[in-house]
């Protein structure tokens, strides 16, 4: 069979899966498990990665992972590349420490990440290795309910925003949430292709954007575009703050973390700004 191709944009989200090469545990112990989550706090400051929720296993991880610069493959390289390395000289070993290449399902957001979430933190109650998702330590289940300080990059606003606008309040129906969980259908039921989670209109969509990444492929990078012009041009130049960081973004000359950090704002929203535009273009 073969592979299902990596669909990569920005603002796509992501439940990524990496096992160990013949079921072999990845984490032999808590420090490797510290020495992984250190390396991926790594990642997703290079990358801009956003993490929504985690867990690790003792021979798989699972992330839910949005990438604003559309850049899922790179990051990948790097977290699985550099935790090998780290891995194999800590044990003394060599070899392949994940089996082969990793699984990535591009998920609908606004329909799939809460229940994604819930899925992935209750992963070590399903494998009856502890009784409730807080008795894990290694999950973003803890930091998410307010039981323990929250990483730097793991970002639960968005999640804990689908519960209500006070935070408390917010973390106390999480934990409901993630509680009514344990005996729910696996999500895994609705995936479609072996890549998609959403709706039929979803896939049409990311169908498209495939299509779309085939004709342009056999195109050099570089022919691709003209040189995008210096930031400050496309503020002077565009009637309107949002119009010129959508212009700027176009030119593919710059990531959206560049684009905020031009006009003071967080890539979060320049990309729900760029989000905006295309759905009322696509509209018209």
């Amino acid at each position: 069979m073969a592979r299902p191709l990596r669909i990569e944009f920005a603002g796509a989200l992501y439940h990524v899966t990496s096992r160990g090469d013949g079921q072999e545990d990845i984490y032999r112990d808590d420090e490797d498990r510290r020495l992984f989550l250190g390396i991926l706090g790594e990642v997703c400051e290079r990358f801009s990665w956003v993490v929504h929720a985690y867990c690790l296993m003792d021979n798989h991880y699972h992330l839910l992972v949005e990438t604003p610069n559309g850049n899922l493959s790179k990051g990948m390289r790097q977290l699985n590349g550099v935790y090998t390395q780290r891995f194999n000289r800590k044990h003394g070993r060599v070899g392949h420490v994940f089996q082969g290449r990793y699984k990535a399902v591009l998920v609908q957001k606004e329909a799939y990440l809460l229940e994604l979430a819930r899925y992935i933190v209750l992963n070590p109650v399903r494998a009856r290795i502890v009784r409730s998702a807080k008795g894990w330590p290694w999950s973003s289940y803890r930091a998410t309910a307010g039981q323990s300080r929250a990483a730097s990059w793991l970002h639960t606003d968005w999640l804990l925003g689908s519960f209500a606008r006070q935070r408390v309040r917010a973390m106390e129906r999480y934990r409901e949430f993630v509680a009514q969980g344990r005996n729910q259908p696996s999500p895994w039921e609705q995936l479609k292709g072996q890549v998609y989670l959403g709706s039929e209109t979803f896939v049409e969509k990311m169908q498209a954007r495939l299509d779309n990444n085939k004709d342009l492929s056999e195109i050099p990078q570089k022919q691709r575009r003209t040189l995008p012009k210096p930031l400050h041009h496309y503020a002077k130049h565009f009637p309107g703050r949002d119009s010129a960081l959508v212009a700027a973004y176009a030119s593919g000359g710059y990531s959206m973390k560049e684009i905020g950090d031009h006009f003071g704002l967080h890539y979060s929203y320049v990309s729900r700004i760029i989000s905006r535009a295309r759905n009322a273009k696509g509209k018209t």
